[in-house]
């Protein structure tokens, strides 16, 4: 993302709504980032892979993508509302959901209005907590059930939510920060 004229940044806490122990991402964000190009950053901050609808929920009123038909649940667009416009005091929050089947909600807490100064780098994630679940496993609930499988492979599903997990090689409490912050670079900025 181009940096011009920065006033403030926003340290964001980001956290995966229903999962235990909890999944979450800290993040520094610029406050002038539409909603849209905040959808971008937590997609890639939280290991998601944009494969599904979303929407940002902020005191009843919906944000996201406008269904050009009419269908659906009215929303304002998304590339018209800043992250400033909605989350302008420390502690005041919203929510992003994603995958409306399964239903991935995320609260986004806004903890602290950094001043920008030229040497922060922006979007950064600052710190996480544990592996992203897989797309399409079923929401919180499905995901809190496959990984119970996991660890019993003697299991009638083990072999198949093996290879849901991709073969095993999933490992839920380990969150790679650096290739988050290398995707972030890449995409984000």
């Amino acid at each position: 993302m181009a940096v011009k004229a920065l006033r403030n940044i926003y340290q964001i806490k980001v956290t995966l709504q229903h999962t235990k122990p909890p999944i979450w991402r800290r993040l520094l964000v610029p406050t002038g980032i539409t909603l849209r190009k905040l959808h971008v950053i937590l997609q890639i901050a939280m290991g998601w892979t944009d494969s599904h609808l979303h929407q940002f929920i902020y005191r009843g009123q919906y944000y996201g993508q406008p269904d050009p038909e009419g269908w659906g649940i009215e929303c304002i667009p998304e590339t018209k509302v800043k992250i400033e416009d909605l989350l302008s005091r420390e502690k005041s929050s919203m929510i992003y959901e994603y995958d409306f089947g399964d239903g991935w909600e995320h609260k986004i807490t806004l903890e602290k209005i950094l001043p920008y100064t030229k040497d922060t780098a922006v979007p950064v994630c600052l710190k996480g907590l544990r592996a992203c679940p897989p797309e399409d496993c079923g929401g919180p609930y499905g995901y809190e059930d496959m990984l119970a499988i996991l660890k019993e492979p003697g299991h009638p599903e083990y072999a198949d939510v093996s290879e849901w997990f991709g073969g095993g090689d999933f490992d839920p409490d380990f969150f790679d920060i650096e290739e988050t912050n290398g995707a972030l670079k890449l995409h984000g900025r």
